[in-house]
């Protein structure tokens, strides 16, 4: 249900924005996950920069980058605002995709429910922790995330058994979608979870016993996350319209490092208003987990680390070339075009 108004808002929010001539717009069909990582989608198209650009901007709202990725091969929607693993998987399969900016990186950090919290005390460590419930309470931690080949998921892992050295036989990874995982969080159904903005602030802030136990950096440094993607076949077809939406992102990204406050009600607005209010959004803007980065070069060794580390798990069945996959020259135009 939280998917369905989540969207409606976005679509709201474009309607309410000034109509130009329909000969002039350039139908563009978006697909997001609402998080904040996704912010600068949110303040482009509220702010009514696409639309002065002639960008009829079109919503649509997904729980994970995986389950968007059906929607990307099937042509169904033109640009993919989401984790960029998924685009590396399905790259492997023969689905392409050009990242044309990154929007924000270590945006995944975990949090232990309050159970779990009492287990993670000053100078234990996560594997002893996770040992230390499992022989307490009779059962492995039960961890939330998104589906397997998920920036979530993956982070997760990686916290989990490469960087925490945990036994797997001590936990248990639940796949949910966001607002499952969320809602999971706050009744106690799971003990801990990986999340995002603005999932962090609101689950602290109805139950201040649920712990930030790792960061983003911590859990993968330079982790990778939100990426905005287009279809080559819209990038053949509307190359000014793409310049025109990273000319509006490079914006944001602007505003919501300098100036958050000023972005806040687009991205509440986006996000579903009455749903999330503006104080929590303006503080998720600044949280811990909210590291707004448009360079799509910056991520790249990261990806790359992320994909070796996939086909250590299994996502993955082998390393596909990331050669290709990113697309930096509008980026570096809508650069330039700022410093004029």
């Amino acid at each position: 249900m939280l998917s369905r108004l989540l969207a409606a808002g976005a679509l709201a929010a474009a309607s309410l924005l000034p109509s130009a001539p329909a000969s002039a717009q350039v139908a563009m069909r978006v697909g997001v996950i609402p998080i904040v990582g996704a912010a600068p989608i949110f303040v482009a198209n509220g702010a009514g920069w696409l639309k002065a650009a002639g960008i009829d901007t079109r919503v649509t709202t997904f729980e994970s980058g995986p389950n968007m990725i059906q929607a990307l091969a099937s042509g169904t929607i033109d640009v993919y605002v989401a984790g960029v693993m998924p685009l590396a998987v399905a790259r492997s399969k023969g689905i392409e995709s050009k990242v044309l900016t990154a929007t924000a990186i270590e945006e995944m950090v975990f949090v232990a429910g309050p159970k779990l919290a009492a287990y993670f005390t000053d100078g234990v460590s996560a594997a002893d922790a996770l040992k230390a419930f499992r022989a307490k309470e009779g059962k492995a931690a039960k961890l939330a995330a998104q589906p397997p080949g998920s920036v979530p998921n993956t982070t997760l892992q990686h916290w989990l058994y490469a960087v925490s050295k945990a036994d797997k036989g001590d936990t248990e990874i639940i796949s949910m979608g966001i607002d499952a995982t969320q809602q999971a969080v706050l009744v106690g159904a799971v003990d801990g979870a990986a999340i995002r903005e603005p999932a962090l602030t609101i689950v602290q802030g109805r139950n201040p016993n649920i712990k930030l136990v790792a960061t983003g950096g911590q859990m993968f440094p330079s982790q990778p996350g939100t990426v905005v993607a287009v279809t080559p076949a819209f990038l053949a077809a509307q190359p000014a319209a793409v310049q025109s939406l990273v000319d509006g992102l490079v914006r944001a990204d602007a505003l919501l490092k300098e100036k958050p406050a000023e972005a806040a009600p687009f991205v509440e607005a986006a996000l579903g208003k009455g749903i999330v209010d503006a104080a929590t959004i303006t503080k998720a803007l600044t949280s811990p987990a909210s590291r707004f980065v448009a360079d799509p070069r910056v991520i790249i060794e990261a990806t790359a680390k992320m994909q070796a580390y996939q086909v250590s798990i299994g996502t993955l069945d082998k390393e596909a070339p990331l050669e290709g996959l990113f697309e930096p020259r509008f980026y570096e135009q809508a650069v330039r075009a700022a410093k004029k």
